[in-house]
């Protein structure tokens, strides 16, 4: 983390008063997000130093809060569906993956259908205890083979239109007002599905929130300094400061996982034991993002073993520890693992598979109705696929919308999804 001694301080304040007669002037003439990141960028830079990210970071008072969270974990790159929750005994799926597939043999029982990939084993036993649901052959109808279209269309949450804020933002905004970190980005970069928010937080880590030598007399300082600054960057540093002022507090809490909980090492595992601990903080989160990337397999995949193995055996424990860590704080929590979109049937000539369709979706927590396959599995014959992919059978805004509604104590979900007709499959209790 870059960051400023409190003599750099003095200096960075004396440029800043000189420049805010140039700022001013140019929001006059118009307020666009690339004027404000110039107008704002060497203020960050030198007053507040540091690789904290805000973005329009509002602190509201706690209050409109069902105490429960929603994190939704996503793992870009297009996760293979087919190779982690497999059909069973399935032909059509022997004679599509001869190298890759999964042997019915080796998977984790989930239904009569479909086995957990080995792997995947640190998730089975929250199947086993009914916190975890799946809805395979899940997609966007509007989604391509592309994984930035694809993402900003599902992370938007809409198929056409010019709406830019993100399904997740609307739904926080539904929610009501909430604590400083009512909304969460894990990260270096804000998720898309947050985009528009008032009130997100965008951070690697909790104790990543912190100013070197911050002092009382520092942040006093830099409140004096942004006070009466009647623009966008008076109000980003003093929504900043209120930051790091509620961070403070949270970072004085235990960072030690629960007992039982072991997260791997990884940028993941150390994401989800931020979130943990200031879920168990009661810091009022309502909403996070994780991203995990890795998942674009076009050559060797693998299969029992290899590094779709790996990649899932990381996450799987990464999960599973992250559900230890909570203990019973579990049942007012809601994960949701989700990607851009599948992988085609067919294994490719490199021992991986190409961008598809049809996915998978987890969900886990105390709300979910696990032990369950949700929603249609259309199958794997060739009159079934779409194009030689898993066809679309069931709409991933179902899927979001039931685990948004019920976790964050939604009525309608009409705004979040617009122009969609929602139709719950049976995901939450």
């Amino acid at each position: 983390m870059r960051v400023v001694k409190t003599g750099s301080i003095v200096a960075a304040a004396a440029k800043v008063q000189a420049d805010l007669a140039d700022q001013r002037a140019r929001w006059a003439r118009g307020f666009t997000r690339r004027s404000f990141l110039a107008g704002s960028g060497m203020v960050t830079a030198a007053a507040l130093g540091s690789q904290l990210v805000t973005t329009r970071v509002a602190f509201a008072a706690a209050g409109a809060s069902n105490g429960k969270t929603l994190i939704v974990v996503f793992l870009r790159g297009g996760l293979d569906g087919l190779a982690t929750v497999v059909p069973a005994n399935d032909n059509d799926y022997n004679r599509a993956r001869p190298q890759i597939g999964i042997p019915s043999g080796s998977l984790l029982p989930l239904d009569s259908r479909f086995g957990l990939h080995p792997a995947a084993s640190a998730l089975h036993k929250y199947w086993l205890n009914g916190n975890l649901g799946i809805v395979h052959a899940v997609a966007s109808p509007f989604a391509t083979h592309s994984h930035f279209q694809s993402q900003d269309v599902v992370e938007r949450g809409i198929g056409t239109g010019s709406m830019t804020s993100g399904w997740l933002e609307r739904a926080v905004e539904l929610s009501g007002p909430g604590t400083t970190f009512r909304a969460v980005c894990e990260g270096f970069t804000p998720a898309r599905s947050l985009a528009g928010a008032d009130g997100v937080v965008t951070m690697v880590g909790l104790d990543s929130l912190q100013l070197l030598d911050q002092t009382p007399a520092l942040t006093d300082a830099l409140s004096k300094l942004y006070t009466g600054v009647n623009d966008p960057l008076g109000e980003h540093g003093l929504q900043t400061l209120s930051v790091l002022d509620d961070a403070e507090e949270l970072q004085k809490t235990d960072p030690r996982p629960g007992p039982g909980a072991s997260y791997p090492a990884g940028d993941f595992s150390l994401a989800m034991a931020d979130l943990a601990r200031m879920i168990k903080a009661g810091a009022g989160v309502k909403a996070a993002t994780v991203d995990v990337g890795g998942w674009d397999m076009h050559t060797l995949a693998g299969g029992v073993v290899g590094t779709m193995a790996d990649q899932l055996r990381a996450m799987s424990l990464t999960v599973a520890a992250f559900a230890t860590d909570l203990g019973s704080k579990l049942a007012d929590v809601t994960v949701v693992l989700m990607s851009e979109f599948g992988r085609r049937v067919a294994e490719n000539g490199s021992g991986g598979t190409d961008h598809g369709r049809g996915g998978v979706m987890f969900l886990l927590g105390g709300g979910v109705d696990g032990k369950k396959i949700h929603g249609a599995w259309p199958g794997l014959s060739e009159p079934a696929l779409q194009g030689g992919d898993l066809a679309a059978a069931n709409d991933y805004r179902d899927v979001l919308g039931e685990a948004a509604q019920a976790t964050l104590g939604l009525g309608s979900i009409s705004t979040v999804f617009p122009g969609f007709t929602y139709r719950p499959l049976g995901v939450m209790r």
